[in-house]
């Protein structure tokens, strides 16, 4: 899948999260979040695009929350 539109999607997600006053809260639920409603190969994909191109262009909650998904 295009990488842009996965950044775009998961900056989106982690916005709405980053509003809430718990920190860790928040990347959990991003965390969850994607988890649940992303296809596997959603998240394969903007991992890889973390590899190949950094995660400069990721949130610090978006980055912090796919660190807790499962490999």
């Amino acid at each position: 899948m295009n990488p842009v539109k996965l950044i775009r999607m998961a900056n989106r997600i982690g916005g709405f999260f980053a509003a809430m006053p718990d920190r860790e809260q928040a990347i959990g639920d991003v965390a969850s979040h994607i988890a649940r409603t992303w296809e596997p190969r959603m998240i394969r994909d903007l991992r890889a695009h973390m590899v190949n191109h950094g995660a400069a262009d990721l949130s610090d909650i978006v980055r912090a929350a796919l660190a807790r998904l499962p490999q």
